[in-house]
């Protein structure tokens, strides 16, 4: 399974669910999923992402039982 931040860093950010999706070029809805993990996205939307919060993708994304 998927793991990922992308809810801890919008907040960090201030940054609604909208506002990520405009940046990255997907819907309210698709960020809504990742962050459920209901959703994995492609590796060209974590690239977009973790571009979005200036971090690296593996800062945001791993898999269960990484650290």
């Amino acid at each position: 399974m998927l793991i990922n931040s992308v809810r801890e860093l919008r907040a960090r950010f201030r940054m609604t669910q909208q506002d990520l999706a405009e940046k990255t070029g997907v819907t309210r809805q698709t960020i809504g999923l990742i962050e459920k993990g209901d959703y994995a996205p492609s590796i060209t939307l974590a690239l977009k992402i973790a571009h979005v919060f200036g971090v690296q993708v593996e800062e945001i994304f791993r898999l269960e039982g990484e650290r």
